[in-house]
């Protein structure tokens, strides 16, 4: 499995750096950025495991980033960074929803610590996978593609493709409407009524060959969501 990866915003570039080589010294990967702006855009579109948030930056403070990572990616851990004498910003942060903070200056020892705390804490990571091989044929992700044993090939949208990406994912578990709102939809379900899950579900079937009044691969079980059976997963890889 791939190394966890870890999302830096920070302007500072000593401690940047120092978080950087830090993080990549204990086997974790890590991307980086440097203002409000671009790192909102890399929090809400990048894939990572855990957010390391400076609150004072240029451009864009660290609460404004928060809030709009927790609205359209609730599940994400993130620990904030904060100054001595900011117990004001520290506790708005843990409102908003911060797994925890860091107060500067800190010791190497501590914030790893705290990253590795907050990690365990989180849900397990699925195991990404290019490729899924099922009775029908093969749905290829990079292609966006489904692959029939007779040769024939059905496009899968963007949205289908992520949507049977993370069903496959998480394999023989139950993953909730809500969850897939927040992870591959990226809005907050509390905010949404929508049965769009369900549509691009029945599309899925269809598409898989799956019969819809007695799937076997796209499993619907009531009242907590939906489940993708097992299947013969190639080429798996940590996301």
């Amino acid at each position: 499995m791939s190394p966890q990866k870890i999302l830096v915003i920070e302007d500072d570039s000593a401690i940047r750096q120092g978080l950087v080589d830090a993080l990549t010294f204990s086997r974790y990967s890590v991307i980086e950025a440097k203002s409000g702006n671009a790192g909102l855009e890399m929090a809400i579109r990048a894939g990572y495991d855990l957010l390391l948030l400076d609150l004072i930056l240029p451009e864009r403070d660290g609460l404004d980033i928060l809030r709009e990572v927790k609205q359209v990616r609730p599940s994400t851990p993130v620990i904030i960074l904060t100054a001595k004498g900011d117990e004001n910003d520290r506790v708005a942060g843990l409102r908003l929803g911060a797994d925890d903070y860091v107060v500067k200056p800190f010791s190497v020892k501590e914030l790893l610590a705290r990253v590795e705390a907050v990690l365990r804490r989180s849900p397990e990571r699925p195991v990404d996978v290019p490729h899924v091989t099922l009775a029908c044929g093969t749905a290829d992700f990079a292609r966006r593609e489904i692959r029939y044993q007779d040769g024939q090939r059905a496009e899968l949208s963007e949205r289908e493709a992520e949507l049977l990406r993370y069903l496959a994912c998480n394999s023989g578990r139950v993953i909730s409407r809500d969850e897939i709102l927040s992870r591959v939809w990226r809005i907050n379900p509390a905010k949404v009524e929508t049965r769009t899950i369900d549509m691009h579900v029945a599309r899925l079937r269809e598409k898989l060959h799956d019969d819809s009044d007695d799937p076997k691969l796209l499993l619907t079980v009531r009242g907590k969501g939906y489940m993708f059976a097992a299947a013969e997963i190639s080429g798996k890889k940590g996301n």
